[in-house]
């Protein structure tokens, strides 16, 4: 009876894996196709890679995302993190409405987020990267929030004040106490801003205004025409390196965890 329960568990978590990554290995496949067809199997073969850097459309908009994602994640992190020092440092009352205000860009649906800013920019600025910019640090600034403020509650205010009670300045004391605390909860808003960034399309698309794409909304207008094969290509490099760096966090955590149980 063990049996039958061990082989049925190990059949659903193959059948949730199978769910979950079979159409990235389509894709994967699919990059490798010699042919324009997505059903026709037309041979093995690395053109699609070859060509991706000489289709100027792709590389416009893999520049135009890559400059929207790391600018907006940057200036995210810096806001939310100064966002959740000010919150921990309220009072209660305060602080709850504060928390509560950082709930509504989570809870609200993108298309009432997008329609809004779009709204909101049109009447003070002209629609294009700044003003995507602007929207994805909108909208990411609560997640870096949320990933700082429990780090701070952790942090207990006597380090803090010890360091400043031995003569250390509020940004000498800052840097040496409370950030080597925080930098985990910093990075992990960082890389969550970055994800949101990179994989949004209906603010992105409400916000863009004309001639700027990224390679969200390029994916959709090309939907009716055909998709590039070159997309496929590059899709399956973006799913590597983001395995890789999976890879390597994990790895380096293993590492530490057995250098700190020797």
């Amino acid at each position: 009876m063990r049996k039958v329960k061990n082989t049925a568990s190990y059949l659903y978590l193959g059948l949730i894996f199978l769910f979950l990554y079979a159409p990235i290995l389509v894709l994967i496949v699919l990059s490798f196709n010699d042919s324009m067809s997505r059903t026709i199997w037309g041979g093995f073969t690395f053109k699609w890679y070859a060509n991706l850097t000489s289709n100027d459309s792709i590389m416009d908009a893999l520049g135009t995302t890559i400059r929207i994602t790391l600018a907006s994640s940057i200036l995210a992190t810096v806001l939310g993190t100064s966002a959740a020092i000010g919150i921990q440092y309220m009072k209660k009352r305060h602080a709850a409405i504060m928390l509560g205000a950082t709930n509504i860009p989570l809870l609200n649906a993108d298309i009432v987020t997008g329609i809004s800013l779009m709204l909101l920019f049109t009447r003070f600025t002209p629609l294009g990267e700044f003003s995507v910019v602007l929207a994805h640090i909108a909208f990411s600034v609560p997640y870096v929030i949320f990933n700082v403020l429990p780090r701070l509650q952790s942090l207990s205010e006597a380090c803090f004040e010890a360091a400043m009670d031995l003569g250390a300045t509020p940004w000498y004391a800052f840097y040496k106490v409370v950030w080597p605390e925080i930098f985990p909860g910093v990075l992990s808003g960082f890389l969550m801003a970055l994800t949101m960034s990179l994989d949004d399309f209906t603010i992105t698309y409400f916000t863009k205004g004309a001639g700027v794409n990224t390679l969200s909304t390029m994916l959709y207008t090309q939907l009716r025409k055909g998709i590039q094969p070159e997309l496929y290509a590059l899709s399956t490099i973006l799913f590597l390196l983001a395995f890789v760096m999976l890879l390597a966090t994990n790895f380096k955590g293993n590492s530490k965890k057995e250098v700190a149980e020797k």
